[in-house]
C-alpha cells in the first residue's frame, strides 16, 4: 500500500484522556432530566443522539466537552505520539470534541506535527459516519485510497471502511516508515 497520509483517532491512540465516562454519562442524564427529558438509554452516545432529537444537544455537548477538556489537560501521552512527526501529512479524526483534541495535542507538544483536527462537533455527524474522516483527508490534500486511519475501536474500523481508507489498530501500527 502506498500511503500519502495518516489520520489518527485521538483518545486511546495518541493520548489517553483522563475522563471518567461513568460520571459523564450520569451528568448527561441529569442535564436531560433537568430539561424534562427522560433519558431513553443508559449509553452516553445514545443520550447525545437523543439530545439532538429533543433540542438539548448544545447543553449535553457542553457537558461532555467540559469533561473532555479537563481530561485533555490531565491526559497521558501514548507511544504513537512519540512517533510524530511523519514524512506524510497527519490529521486527527476523533469522537471527542475538537477543542479537547486540540488541547491534548498542545499539552503533549505534538500540535505542530498534526494538521487538520475534526471532532464530533466539527462536522454534522460523528464516527462511524465517514464525514469527519473524509474532511480531514481532503484538507490534507490526500485521497482515501492512499490514507491509513489509525484507531483503537470497532467504531474507528467501521469509519475507515465506510470512508474507503485502510485501517490499522493503534497497538499494531508500525510508524517507522513514516517518521521524519
Amino acid at each position: 500500500m502506498t500511503c500519502d497520509a495518516v489520520v489518527y483517532d485521538l483518545d486511546g491512540t495518541l493520548v489517553d484522556l483522563a475522563v471518567n465516562w461513568g460520571i459523564v454519562t450520569r451528568d448527561v442524564a441529569q442535564v436531560l432530566s433537568d430539561h424534562g427529558v427522560e433519558p431513553e438509554r443508559a449509553s452516553l452516545w445514545e443520550m447525545l443522539e437523543q439530545s439532538g432529537r429533543t433540542g438539548y444537544r448544545d447543553a449535553v455537548e457542553a457537558t461532555i466537552a467540559e469533561y473532555e477538556r479537563t481530561g485533555a489537560r490531565e491526559s497521558r501521552r501514548l507511544a504513537l505520539a512519540d512517533g510524530l512527526p511523519h514524512t506524510v501529512p497527519v490529521g486527527v479524526c476523533s469522537l471527542n470534541a475538537e477543542s479537547a483534541c486540540r488541547l491534548a495535542l498542545e499539552v503533549h507538544g505534538i500540535e505542530s506535527a498534526v494538521g487538520p483536527v475534526v471532532g464530533r462537533d466539527s462536522v454534522g455527524s460523528e464516527k462511524p459516519d465517514p464525514e469527519g474522516l473524509l474532511a480531514v483527508i481532503a484538507e490534507l490534500g490526500a485521497v482515501p485510497e492512499a490514507t491509513v486511519f489509525v484507531g483503537d475501536s470497532e467504531r474507528d474500523a467501521e469509519t475507515a471502511r465506510r470512508a474507503g481508507t485502510d485501517f490499522a489498530w493503534a497497538g499494531e501500527f508500525n510508524q517507522r516508515r513514516y517518521r521524519a
